[in-house]
């Protein structure tokens, strides 16, 4: 990314514009540009690491206004907000607390009660050196920035866990989805980032998680919902009926008399816990399927007289 490149331009919003809006903005260029939208692409892989580091800045709430004072600068003093303090104070004209001014770098100190090397700051700034500030020597070693890509999964990937194969710069990297994610979750990569500034570590390479939509499951936390069709007969006499689970097939029970929307609970069947041990619960949402044709509208008027009260007696607004 080019130095003088506006992070808010990159995204395409406003520089008043909302973490909802900067989240919506980065989904849909990420989209746009991802490498494996557009294979062998060089230009839409830079620019979906420009949208990446543009997105990690401005999302975060210490590293914002930092960049909208002092712009990539800030990036060079390690995102420092003491630091920052110190330098917004010097071009002020202000003096610390003995007396160091733009005529003077002894140090500042502020809420910690620490002295804050401005001589350190500029070098860090400026590369080791712009009138006397680099007197410490040659600018240290910064890590590189943290970047974040995005990746799909089903369902069943992030109940049961998996192995992903991605390519990364390049690289192939091997990733464990761990079993219990969730949406928008992320996975640190470690070392994956970018690139150091002056021989300096890499920084880190998150990967946010997002869920595909499966058909007949959904997802309430660590707990699922599918959709059990039965028939008139099993939800009167009742039945065992096979089930599909992320684990196999189960056999359930379902109750005589088992009404349309009824919920039968199968414990522990649900989605592993992330943290600690366990797994939450399936549930089986019953939905009685009516037949069709004329001897099942005549079998259905010979039902009706087996009620003994209006169904709609208690439906009153």
């Amino acid at each position: 990314m080019a130095k003088d490149q506006d992070l808010y331009a990159i995204l395409g919003v406003s520089r008043t514009a909302s973490a909802d809006e900067l989240k919506k903005a980065y989904r849909r260029l990420a989209r746009k540009y991802h490498p494996d939208v557009n294979p062998g692409d060089k230009a839409a892989e830079e620019k979906f690491k420009e949208i990446n580091n543009a997105f990690e800045i401005l999302s975060d709430p210490k590293k914002r206004p930092l960049y909208d004072e002092l712009g990539m600068d800030a990036a060079k003093i390690g995102w420092d907000p003491e630091k920052a303090a110190a330098f917004r104070q010097w071009r002020s004209g202000g003096a610390g607390p003995r007396g160091a001014g733009p005529g003077g770098f002894e140090g500042f100190g502020f809420e910690t009660g620490e002295p804050v090397d401005l001589g350190d700051i500029f070098g860090e700034i400026f590369g080791g050196g712009r009138g006397g500030f680099g007197r410490r020597g040659p600018a240290r070693p910064a890590k590189g920035a943290d970047l974040v890509d995005r990746i799909e999964i089903d369902l069943a990937d992030a109940v049961k866990g998996r192995e992903l194969d991605l390519r990364v710069d390049g690289k192939r990297l091997s990733v464990k989805v761990p079993a219990g994610v969730a949406d928008g979750g992320r996975i640190r990569l470690a070392g994956q980032g970018g690139a150091g500034a002056r021989g300096g570590p890499p920084g880190d390479l998150y990967l946010e998680v997002h869920i595909r939509p499966h058909p007949v499951v959904r997802r309430d936390g660590d707990d699922l919902t599918i959709h059990l069709p039965i028939t008139v007969g099993e939800a009167i006499a009742g039945a065992t009926v096979a089930l599909p689970t992320f684990d196999g097939t189960v056999q359930l029970k379902v109750p005589a008399g088992t009404q349309s929307g009824q919920r039968l609970r199968l414990r522990g069947k649900g989605v592993p816990h992330l943290r600690g041990g366990g797994r939450g619960d399936l549930y089986a949402e019953v939905r009685v399927v009516v037949p069709t044709g004329s001897e099942a509208k005549e079998l259905g008027k010979s039902l009706d007289k087996l009620y003994a009260e209006p169904v709609r007696a208690g439906l009153i607004l």
